[in-house]
């Protein structure tokens, strides 16, 4: 993990946070940029309304590439030199959007969004229906509010001349909604793109705290897994808990029952979701469902169970596994088990350089007049693709739009968000790259 940027951020955060009075406002130059967002608001919903219109499903592989198509024709504009990364066959995903801006000025800046959306092909949501200062519609939220901000951002600083020189890479993903495995592989552009920068913003939607304020997230909890297998002496159900031992279900519930009595800390979960036991087990896991047949006068020898484990550091993660595996060694008579674990998104921890990162963001905020930003709870947010780069680089979440019911039909936007995020994240930007 990089250390040298974090520290150099904290200080920044400090400098600024303590610095004189006229000092905290805005130049003439960040005013203009204001007054350019605020100019565009109409043809930024534009934009916005354009993307949605196009069903990006991450299986509608040409959806996907067209909404790429669309962002791509406008970060050309803005000077970026753009590429399509396309995945391997296999992998079934359409590939990436990448752009870039070279240059010697200020903080690498790595932004991130996503072209896909939950809303497949078929899907019967309607994909724009705007009623008032709100619009209901696939992926208007997720992320595809986001995605504007951070082009209308763009825009912006390209207005004033504020892009030149800067060093700023733009990842658009095909299929954060549905990663592609290996994720090695789907996720080696973004990961080599953080390994060539100073900060990593990503503008999934911003989640808004009890008092309906905007918040920044600053940590995000690994999304993985663990199977439990276990077996048994099979036997006569009147020898259960003698000569012929415990059998398979009662060693499963034995152990379950103590990963909830011996495991329980803050941001640390473990969700068995699907038990199966009995004589005979069968899993499909694509289908996530299985079977199982047993008597009751047998001891069932299989058991077999599929569950979630969610963390929100590397090390209360690699903790928890080596207490689960422990809990597992200890069979009860006639039995044995094994456990394996699974990680599909690495956890983005709140480390110190990313609550400066949140610092600057809240200080442009609230110098641009749309108040202070907080830390959201980093063990409330779900998975996303910033948790890729975190480990690399100082990263900070959730800077996008403010809507309600992302993956559902009820799915919708405030639009005045997306001016607010706008002015936030181009003052941000501007400071960082100086």
């Amino acid at each position: 993990m990089l250390t040298k940027p974090r520290i150099t951020l904290a200080c920044l955060a400090a400098l600024l946070c303590n610095a004189p009075a006229q000092a905290r406002e805005l130049s003439a130059t960040e005013q203009q940029i204001i007054n350019a967002i605020k100019a565009r608001s109409e043809a930024a919903l534009q934009l916005l309304e354009r993307s949605v219109n196009i069903n990006s499903g991450t299986q509608n592989h040409a959806g996907v590439r067209e909404v790429g198509k669309l962002f791509r024709a406008e970060l050309d504009g803005l000077g970026f030199k753009t590429s399509w990364s396309d995945m391997p066959a296999a992998m079934n995903r359409a590939g990436h959007l990448l752009a870039e801006r070279e240059g010697t000025q200020g903080k690498r800046v790595l932004m991130i969004g996503h072209l896909d959306t939950v809303f497949e092909k078929d899907s019967p949501v309607q994909l724009w229906d705007r009623q008032g200062n709100r619009v209901r519609g696939q992926g208007v939220n997720d992320m595809k509010g986001g995605d504007v901000i951070m082009i209308e951002a763009l825009r912006a600083l390209h207005a004033m001349g504020a892009l030149d020189n800067t060093r700023i890479q733009v990842i658009f993903s095909g299929d954060e909604e549905s990663v592609g495995h290996p994720t090695a592989i789907a996720r080696a552009d973004l990961v080599n793109a953080a390994k060539r920068s100073d900060v990593a913003l990503a503008f999934e939607g911003t989640a808004l705290d009890k008092n309906g304020n905007a918040t920044g997230t600053v940590g995000r909890r690994a999304s993985g897994g663990f199977v439990l297998d276990v077996k048994a002496k099979q036997g006569h159900s009147a020898g259960v808990f003698g000569y012929n031992g415990y059998g398979a279900i009662y060693e499963t519930a034995r152990i379950l029952n103590s990963f909830r009595e011996q495991l329980i800390e803050p941001d640390l979960t473990f969700n068995p979701g699907n038990i199966l036991g009995g004589t005979e087990v069968s899993y499909d896991s694509l289908g996530s469902r299985g079977t199982a047949f047993g008597k009751t006068n047998v001891i069932a020898p299989s058991a077999e169970v599929h569950g979630d484990l969610r963390y929100i550091s590397a090390e209360q993660g690699q903790r928890a596994k080596d207490r689960m595996k422990d809990i597992v060694s200890k069979s009860l008579p006639g039995t044995s088990a094994a456990i394996r674990f699974s990680e599909n998104y690495p956890p983005m921890s709140p480390t110190p350089g990313n609550y400066a990162l949140l610092d600057l963001y809240s200080k442009a905020s609230n110098d641009a007049g749309l108040g202070e930003i907080k830390a959201f709870p980093p063990g409330e947010r779900g998975a996303g693709d910033i948790q890729f780069v975190a480990p690399y680089v100082d990263s900070l979440d959730g800077l996008g739009a403010t809507g309600r019911g992302a993956h559902s039909p009820d799915e919708d936007l405030d639009i005045s968000s997306i001016e607010r995020a706008t002015i936030r994240t181009a003052i941000y930007l501007y400071r960082l790259t100086r």
